[in-house]
């Protein structure tokens, strides 16, 4: 399941219901104070992971109910909700207009310690007499029911109540569908909301003003559990080890006893020899040393802070492996505290990767104005305060950059020297990565990733549907852009972004090109693939170059699934081909370009097009430098 919306009302500064949407990566933005942590906050709340106090409730409000909701996406095809019977979300009328599982949690902010006093899903559900109900009714009860409705049942599987609920609710001509809310409290909704718990994402929160100590405890649970893990392994030698000092102490013990005896036994009599043990993992504790012996308590904040991101996301991963839980939301508050200027862009990129993965969603909060202008649109949460103290969320759009940059104090960067423009964020892991590839072999390449991090070049991913958008934008900072397009269409059909291509060619300084072949993972080389992938546990096994027009990511995508033993790749629903395709390309813009070499590249790519995108780099730095 995915977080798609949340929407919070009663808590703490939102007085009325607010809602924020998630993708993948989603950044709230906004200045101090303005209500970027309570967001945070009430995933947590939501989540249990934190539990709400007695000042979380808002004072303007209703304290009785304080409420969080959660919107999801990507649900289960089915749940097993009594007598091992499957039945789904939509069957049971649980989804919302939207075909999504909104679940709202209601708390008694009043109380001391606030208490949730409902569990409810906002769905589109029946709200005719007779058919609203059937969720909160025992099997007697839906029996009875089903009686008074004049429903026959005789070929309804009465071992369960699903199957009687969805004879029920069949019979009726009319069943008025209406978005209510649903009680997820009692009987079957208790049950589905039983069901659901294996699917929800495991939230994980970093904190903005958390202790960064390699002491911490967040930092130490997962070493601990190395150490725990580690003394398992060998714990019947350590029960040797235990068994041999307790039997040779108790022979030091009686002989010691025995010599007493000698001299006063009515002493002796009251001895007995007793040996106390502790638990091995007791015996030691941990702290992170770098190669100069330095511990990372004694280390910057900068990097305390880096090293237990990391230990957070490791713990993340653990408790999603202990609940069995496939998806990983981790909310991070302020990832740029303590970090160089020219970290923010690397800390930035890993999240966008870490977001890319399968299963994994990132939210952010930033108030800083190098994080923010590096955001593209799309995943940019704009939060903002009137003068009278009323919040609201905007999503990214020309208009709300122009406000955020008022807001916040983005400033044009006059550092850059150039924009390279390319169709997604893989197509910059590619270009990075054979960049580097062939910087190492010693070719005179521009080293792109230095000069993204020294903001001397700005890679924009401009999207199929905002290149025209993107374009006009680009034109009026004056600077010179190179724009590299996938082909797409075969020849003699023109390019897929032919007019864009037009258009800013045309502009004096500003160059596009289009790939020769189908797009930027044609230039893999197959022996890269079966490699990284040999590595990674999966025998693929491409035998031949591809074509110049071949879909790798689909080819690979399905070869990956095929090794694994997975069934027929036409078999599959689409939303699961286009994730495996997604991951395919992930991987092929990252591990595998890692693997490619300058003589692959030269084999791929024989009229040397990447070498001449990288010189057209350095020609338009030198000349703007100039």
């Amino acid at each position: 399941m995915r977080l798609v919306g949340l929407t919070v009302e009663n808590f703490r500064c939102y007085v009325a219901p607010i809602s924020v949407r998630f993708d993948d990566l989603t950044a709230l933005v906004g200045r101090n104070d303005v209500g970027k942590s309570t967001l945070m906050e009430a995933l947590a709340i939501f989540f249990e992971t934190a539990n709400p106090d007695k000042d979380d409730a808002s004072k303007n409000g209703d304290p009785k109910l304080m409420r969080i909701s959660c919107e999801f996406d990507r649900l289960p095809e089915s749940i097993v909700v009594d007598a091992e019977f499957p039945t789904t979300l939509a069957s049971e009328y649980l989804l919302s207009e939207n075909g999504t599982l909104v679940v709202r949690k209601t708390y008694n902010g009043a109380l001391a310690t606030p208490k949730v006093s409902a569990i409810e899903a906002i769905a589109r559900h029946p709200t005719a007499k007779g058919y609203n109900d059937l969720l909160a009714l025992k099997k007697a009860d839906l029996a009875k029911r089903a009686e008074e409705l004049r429903v026959d049942l005789k070929e309804v599987d009465k071992r369960a109540n699903a199957p009687v609920r969805s004879a029920i609710w069949a019979s009726s001509d009319d069943l008025q569908l209406a978005e209510v809310p649903v009680s997820l409290e009692a009987e079957g909704g208790k049950q589905a909301w039983a069901a659901l718990q294996q699917f929800l994402p495991t939230f994980a929160l970093f904190k903005s003003d958390r202790a960064s100590t390699d002491q911490d405890a967040e930092a130490q649970d997962p070493l601990k559990a190395a150490i725990r893990e580690a003394i398992k392994a060998v714990e019947p030698k350590l029960q040797e080890v235990k068994d041999y000092v307790e039997a040779e102490v108790k022979k030091i013990a009686a002989a010691t006893v025995d010599k007493l005896r000698e001299m006063d036994a009515s002493v002796a009599e009251t001895l007995d020899p007793v040996v106390m043990t502790k638990k091995w993992d007791s015996l030691f504790s941990t702290s992170i040393t770098g190669d100069e012996g330095i511990p990372l308590n004694k280390r910057g904040s900068g990097v305390k802070r880096l090293v237990l991101l990391n230990f957070f996301r490791a713990q993340a991963e653990k408790n999603a492996a202990e609940r069995n839980s496939t998806s990983i939301i981790y909310a991070i508050e302020e990832p740029e505290t303590s970090q160089h200027p020219r970290n923010q862009r690397l800390l930035l990129k890993a999240l966008r990767e870490l977001a890319a993965a399968d299963g994994r969603q990132v939210i952010i909060s930033t108030h800083t104005p190098m994080l923010a202008r590096h955001l593209p649109e799309g995943d940019v949460r704009f939060i903002q305060r009137d003068d009278a103290g009323l919040r609201s969320v905007d999503e990214g759009s020309p208009a709300i950059s122009a406000e955020i940059a008022k807001s916040l104090g983005v400033l044009p960067d006059h550092n850059v020297k150039v924009f390279v423009g390319v169709e997604g964020p893989h197509d910059i892991s590619f270009l990075t990565g054979m960049a580097r590839i062939l910087r190492a072999a010693g070719e005179d390449i521009p080293d792109l990733e230095q000069l993204e991090v020294d903001g001397e070049l700005i890679f924009i991913p401009l999207g199929g549907s905002n290149l025209a958008v993107w374009s006009s934008r680009l034109k009026a900072l004056n600077r010179p852009e190179l724009h590299i397009c996938d082909r797409d269409n075969q020849p003699p059909a023109n390019p897929k972004y032919n007019d864009h291509m037009a258009a800013v060619n045309s502009r004096p300084g500003c160059l596009a090109v289009v790939t020769n072949k189908r797009e930027l993972e044609n230039y893999l080389h197959h022996e890269a693939i079966n490699e990284f992938y040999a590595a990674n546990g999966a025998a693929v096994a491409f035998g031949a170059p591809f074509n110049d027009f071949d879909d790798v990511p689909q080819l690979v995508a399905e070869a990956v699934h095929l090794a694994s033993g997975g069934a027929a790749w036409a078999g599959l629903e689409e939303d699961k081909r286009r994730k495996k395709m997604r991951n395919a390309k992930s991987s092929l813009n990252n591990g595998v370009v890692a693997r490619m070499t300058a003589d692959r590249l030269n084999q791929t790519d024989p009229g040397n097009e990447i070498r001449t995108w990288f010189g057209e780099v350095a020609r338009m730095i030198a000349e703007f430098a100039a």
